[in-house]
């Protein structure tokens, strides 16, 4: 992995969109590559990103409007190759059965909580440092 991890984040709100960056910082944790943040707010922006390639975690906002992040992650597993881990932000607990549906590699839910969205974001980042090596 990079000296950098590039994160894309998902949301139609950019308060969403700030709420991931302030919960990240500049790192997730101390053994896990500085983050730069890739934002998109429609569907189509992610998947452009997607294509272009270098993005290791992706962020989805699960409330999103037109397309929420549930059916934006199945499609994003479904039709890109080698997609990156994602990192779905569900609306209630409630939701997790979706989030597991949309084979997201994990779940948080909106407000985010800081520590507990970093430590979701550090361990995918981890994962994709062990498939890189």
């Amino acid at each position: 992995m990079q000296p950098t991890a590039t994160v894309l984040v998902y949301s139609d709100d950019s308060n969403t969109r700030e709420q991931v960056r302030m919960a990240t910082g500049r790192r997730p944790a101390p053994d896990v590559p500085l983050v730069e943040f890739m934002e998109c707010a429609t569907p189509a922006a992610v998947l452009r990103e997607l294509d272009k390639g270098g993005i290791d975690v992706v962020v989805l906002d699960g409330e999103a409007v037109p397309m929420g992040g549930m059916g934006l992650c199945r499609q994003i597993k479904d039709e890109v190759f080698n997609a990156p881990p994602v990192l779905l932000l569900m609306g209630r607990p409630q939701d997790a059965w979706l989030a597991t549906w949309s084979r997201a590699e994990s779940a948080v839910t909106l407000p985010l909580e800081p520590v507990e969205f970093a430590a979701a974001l550090a361990s995918l980042l981890r994962q994709k440092k062990l498939q890189s090596a």
